[in-house]
């Protein structure tokens, strides 16, 4: 069978860029080694080993918030921000010495940021699963500083809804200054209570609910209250009133 020298040609480049293909792939294969080797040789700081945390309770079974919204949410947002935060800190610990200081600004504002979207992402998680119904304990803290139940979640949903369409979270935190609970308005990630400990964390990141509600906040509000697992939430209020009250 005769071949044209175009066929010749084209068989010959298709050979080429093959091996080529094997060659870049061991690599970056080896890159890639190299670079987790000379990770795990870095002070702990900079080794970036966070792990996400699965899922405290059963997606398919949350009323008013779809598994396919949970699932995203855990998935993309949430484990996103923990693979971000170690990539980040490796850069961070493979910084040059003379790198010039905006370079470690930009990382540690970054670092900042990722940190808080992973931990606060993990008390959102960790106070949904629940019943919706607090009891005596947390009533009663909430009351002692609001007056009553109602007021304090009126204001705690007011919250919220200022938040719809933009980056932010409403945190109830333990306030060791005032050894008491209040309600915090925290835009993006790098806002928080100085020394506060989350209570209860309600995400009103469009991620977090556009999927079910579109621009309907005030319908996600309303499911979130519905799930709320105010016994993690007693939990996590006397565990901050034994280490910081």
């Amino acid at each position: 069978m005769e071949v044209t020298r175009r066929e010749a040609i084209t068989l010959m480049a298709g050979a080429t860029v093959a091996a080529l293909g094997t060659q870049i792939s061991i690599t970056s294969a080896a890159e890639g080694a190299s670079t987790m080797a000379d990770t795990a040789t870095l002070p702990p700081a900079y080794r970036g080993t966070h792990e996400p945390k699965p899922l405290p309770f059963d997606p398919a079974k949350l009323r008013g918030l779809s598994e396919k919204l949970l699932r995203s949410h855990h998935e993309n947002n949430y484990t996103g921000a923990v693979k971000r935060l170690n990539l980040i800190q490796q850069q961070l610990g493979h910084l040059a010495k003379d790198a010039p200081p905006f370079q470690t600004g930009s990382l540690k504002r970054e670092e900042l940021i990722a940190t808080n979207s992973m931990v606060l992402h993990e008390f959102y998680f960790g106070n949904l699963g629940g019943d919706g119904k607090p009891g005596a304990a947390v009533t009663s803290l909430l009351t002692a500083q609001y007056g009553s139940l109602a007021a304090w979640e009126q204001e705690f949903r007011q919250t919220g809804l200022s938040l719809a369409g933009g980056p932010g979270r409403v945190v109830l935190a333990f306030d060791p200054h005032a050894k008491a609970a209040h309600t915090y308005w925290l835009w993006d990630h790098a806002h928080s209570l100085a020394w506060g400990t989350p209570l209860l964390v309600m995400d009103m990141y469009e991620h977090s609910y556009a999927m079910d509600y579109g621009a309907n906040a005030k319908g996600y509000i309303d499911a979130f209250f519905q799930n709320t697992n105010w016994d993690e939430v007693q939990r996590r209020a006397e565990q901050a009133r034994g280490v910081l009250g």
